[in-house]
């Protein structure tokens, strides 16, 4: 492993003064000073990141969903499913049937689909075109309680796949992103990231998944405990943590997450498996995180660990642990709204309201 990792661009910070615009806007508008609550916190964030007060609405949500398995889910058993089920959803996700389908029709996105790493025969999944496969790093990341996920330079061409598939899509228009996940086992590896980013012991962060039993649970714990044993030495170098304890998929997940940042582009962050990714990017540059928004709270406890560790408090709690990107679109519309009511309610004066006293808080 290399001693040191390369300089990279620092990520420039979201446009204050749209951002004070913003905020003066919102003591015009025809409504009691703070009425609106965090939909006002989250239109002034949306001035932010778009540069420009009143913000306008987003035009091309893109959805990526990166797909990769993890042995760990194979060698220790910590998982509801076989590893077969990921190549089964992907195709599920190319017909549009998918959870994520159906909610990103509803909010007007688009999806994509990236097989990172999952296991199984690539002519599986090359029969639907060669743009699902085409990117695969490795046929599933390793078992991380006693191997490293990917090798150095695996996690690398993660990474870069990963900042790659994000110039794709905001050189093709996309304005706002959202990474979704899909793999059997891959809460395991997320555990143990945030486990290691946020301090917190290998129980706190093992959850159920996909609904396993006790006695899996146990087990899954253990593996987390003891990949987190393996990954302590590399804190220091997150993106040799994600090449010992992550693997592929949330490597790619990373690189997208702070691609999408250093080319000033907004992201929705989805669950448990995103907001791993993201606690990584964190250490490699802070200001990321003023690029998303949190979309929802999952039911993993590893999730509710990483987003207090990146100070953000979700838009919505409905104890959902899909992943695929479905708590991020159905946080999209209230990001919408939140939008509109900025961009499109009449001032105090274009109502002819004589004063803010004129409205009571009730």
């Amino acid at each position: 492993m290399a001693d040191s990792e390369p300089a990279r661009v620092e990520v420039s910070l979201p446009d204050e003064t749209a951002m004070e615009q913003a905020r003066a806007r919102h003591l015009t508008i025809i409504k009691p000073a703070g009425s609106l609550g965090r939909l006002e916190s989250i239109g002034i964030w949306a001035a932010g990141v778009q540069g420009r007060c009143p913000p306008r609405p987003f035009m091309r949500p893109r959805v990526v969903v990166f797909v990769g398995d993890h042995s760990v889910a194979r060698t220790v058993g910590t998982s509801a499913y076989p590893p077969e089920v990921t190549a089964q959803m992907v195709l599920n996700f190319i017909s549009g049937g998918a959870a994520v389908n159906v909610l990103a029709r509803q909010g007007g996105a688009e999806v994509r689909v990236i097989d990172v790493s999952v296991d199984c025969d690539v002519e599986y999944l090359s029969a639907l075109g060669p743009e699902i496969a085409q990117h695969r790093i490795r046929r599933g990341s390793g078992s991380i309680d006693r191997e490293d996920a990917l090798t150095q330079a695996e996690s690398a061409a993660a990474f870069e796949l990963g900042q790659r598939i994000a110039d794709e899509e905001i050189d093709s228009g996309a304005d706002i992103l959202i990474a979704g996940d899909m793999g059997i086992g891959n809460t395991t590896p997320a555990a143990t990231l945030v486990g290691l980013l946020a301090s917190a012991d290998a129980a706190a962060v093992t959850g159920l998944g996909t609904g396993i039993d006790d006695a899996t649970w146990m087990r899954k714990c253990a593996a987390v405990r003891d990949a987190m044993r393996r990954g302590r030495p590399f804190m220091g170098s997150p993106q040799q943590l994600l090449q010992v304890v992550g693997g592929a998929d949330i490597a790619a997940m990373s690189g997208f997450l702070l691609q999408a940042a250093l080319r000033r582009t907004p992201v929705i962050l989805d669950g448990t498996i995103t907001t791993a990714a993201a606690l990584a990017v964190d250490r490699m540059d802070y200001r990321a995180k003023s690029w998303w928004i949190a979309g929802h709270l999952a039911a993993e406890p590893a999730h509710s660990i990483a987003l207090s560790r990146l100070d953000m408090i979700p838009l919505l709690d409905y104890q959902m642990r899909l992943g695929e990107g479905t708590g991020a679109l159905l946080a999209l519309p209230i990001v919408q709204s939140a939008i509109a009511l900025l961009h499109d309610m009449a001032t105090f004066t274009e109502a002819g309201v004589s004063g803010r006293g004129d409205l009571g808080s009730s």
